[in-house]
């Protein structure tokens, strides 16, 4: 009688495994944004590519472009990175901001959420890859999105040695009254695997990068500036000025490494030849 009663219970205690199993693996694979908009959040210009790839196209001018990415999840709109300052858009030739880098605006990201009758205060949750100024400058339009970030990144950005890694504080300062969410590496945003942040360090302490499931494209990577190029991604190619190239190198491995389990696209932010082929708001991206 004793021997039955203990198969009994190790039966039921696998089924709940079991049943929880099927749980895990199902939730975050089948949950989805429900659409998404890529943002033309501004140029930026330099006069030598090759500080991105070193031993590669010395002396050769580049011009890289620059996206934000507005997603629908549920009642809460997220906003990934926030562009080049829209004050820029008065300087016609722009402005050199960091590392040589000229930053431009032709259109301004307040318009174009203001296009897909989104305001500022409609967005919810803030991302950035990272706190360089083509990718924090209009942060202070948010100031009631709940913030993710990485601690390092965090603690880079308002410690004593910002300069060593190119951040501009006016740009972001206003960032530290909006509710923080602090993160020690990958984080399921929403609960349900519809929108992960992916901690890649190494462009910057805490960089990272942003997997995003949509209902017919299926799932992308965001990948910020873990490469710039396409080229420098397949070729493990990092910027001089990165803060730690041995993390850059094994960040594009663990985005290689998503690409493949998760059978996704990645999408280089400052790559013009392929964000040119992406369309660009009011045209949503499902």
């Amino acid at each position: 009688m004793r021997h039955l009663q203990l198969v009994r219970t190790v039966a039921a205690v696998a089924g709940v495994f079991a049943l929880s199993s099927v749980v895990l693996a199902q939730t975050p694979r089948t949950a989805t944004v429900e659409r998404m908009y890529q943002l033309d959040c501004g140029e930026a210009r330099s006069p030598d590519v090759s500080q991105w790839s070193p031993g590669s196209n010395q002396g050769k001018p580049v011009v890289y472009s620059d996206h934000c990415y507005l997603i629908r999840h549920g009642s809460d709109w997220m906003l990934w990175d926030a562009g080049v300052d829209d004050q820029l858009v008065a300087l016609p030739n722009g402005k050199e901001v960091a590392h040589k880098v000229r930053g431009l605006v032709r259109r301004t990201l307040a318009a174009q959420l203001s296009e897909i009758k989104v305001r500022p205060d409609h967005i919810t949750v803030i991302a950035f890859s990272h706190a360089h100024f083509d990718h924090v400058g209009n942060s202070r339009l948010f100031p009631t999105a709940r913030w993710f970030v990485q601690r390092t990144e965090y603690d880079a950005m308002f410690g004593p040695d910002f300069s060593k890694y190119g951040f501009v504080p006016e740009l972001y300062a206003s960032m530290k009254s909006n509710p923080v969410v602090q993160l020690d590496g990958d984080r399921d945003v929403f609960g349900d695997g519809a929108v992960r942040i992916l901690s890649t360090p190494g462009h910057t302490p805490g960089h990272q990068s942003l997997l995003v499931r949509l209902p017919k494209s299926g799932a992308v990577i965001l990948s910020g500036d873990a490469a710039h190029l396409r080229e420098n991604f397949e070729a493990r190619r990092v910027p001089s000025f990165n803060a730690d190239p041995v993390a850059t190198k094994r960040s594009i491995e663990k985005l290689e490494d998503i690409m493949r389990a998760e059978q996704a696209q990645i999408w280089i932010n400052h790559d013009r030849s392929q964000t040119a082929d992406i369309p660009d708001a009011p045209q949503p991206i499902e």
